[in-house]
């Protein structure tokens, strides 16, 4: 199995625990910024965390959770109790030098994301508020965007956090291009987390990362809660027919902007579509 490819560790608890230490590999060896989480929760479970010199944004992924952070208590956060719902996601910013804790109301999917914080933001809701469901792509490239924490909201220091639903024999991250390069405004170094779900569940979707020297080049069969770590690259997704995909993108490097260049053999797939 590909190092870049991670299987959930269980079903119930903290399934996923990716750290910049943990993540690197022969194929991520320079691995420094995104880290990523997963808890599946019971009512009544409970999770925390330190955030140490890293700042997070929590994302109830599906159920409900009361969640307090930084000190001040949020309440009870969460509605979609299925993903596949594409309603905007509650979710939580917590500065480094912080904590936050959760306590499951219902069975709760929690998503923590984190990258190296600056103090710059407070704790503070994201969403649902501000986050609507946005079209990309056309034809089979369709896919369906919740923006929760990209560059034109100023909530993080430097997380870039979104989610993408693709249906069903269609393509996504695609055409395929890639941000691997500090060559700011051109492109943006960023590394990237992609956490899988699929409907039905016993479905299976397929990613490509690769780099056009062919020095990488990894193609990764995803079931549901996988995880695939991007190191560099470009990595496409798609979805086969009957399967809809859903993926959670963590990215964050040197500058919280997001930059990329497609592939030349296949941009003009972008440009005939633009």
């Amino acid at each position: 199995m590909s190092d870049l490819l991670r299987k959930p560790a269980g079903t119930t608890g903290k399934v996923h625990a990716i750290t910049p230490d943990n993540a690197k590999s022969p194929l991520s060896p320079d691995w420094a910024y995104v880290g990523f989480s997963l808890y599946r929760l019971a009512p009544g479970d409970t999770a925390g965390e330190a955030t140490g010199d890293r700042e997070a944004i929590l994302v109830l992924v599906e159920g409900k959770a009361k969640l307090s952070a930084s000190g001040e208590d949020f309440g009870e956060m969460g509605e979609r109790m299925d993903v596949f719902e594409k309603t905007p996601p509650h979710c939580l910013y917590v500065p480094n030098a912080s904590e936050w804790s959760a306590t499951a109301t219902t069975a709760c999917t929690l998503a923590v994301c984190t990258a190296p914080g600056s103090g710059g933001h407070k704790a503070a809701r994201i969403g649902p508020d501000g986050i609507s469901l946005a079209d990309r792509g056309k034809g089979t490239n369709l896919r369906h965007i919740n923006a929760i924490a990209m560059e034109e909201r100023d909530v993080a220091d430097s997380l870039l956090v979104t989610e993408v639903f693709t249906p069903a024999g269609h393509w996504s991250s695609y055409p395929p291009h890639r941000h691997d390069e500090n060559a700011f405004p051109d492109m943006t170094y960023l590394e990237e987390t992609y956490y899988h779900r699929l409907n039905p569940a016993q479905g299976y979707g397929h990613q490509r990362v690769f780099t056009e020297d062919g020095t990488l080049d990894e193609t990764l069969s995803v079931s549901n809660h996988d995880v695939v770590l991007v190191p560099k690259g470009h990595h496409p997704c798609a979805a086969p027919y009957g399967y809809e995909m859903y993926y959670l993108n963590v990215m964050a490097g040197p500058l919280r902007k997001w930059r990329f260049k497609n592939h030349p053999d296949h941009d003009w797939i972008a440009r005939r579509d633009a």
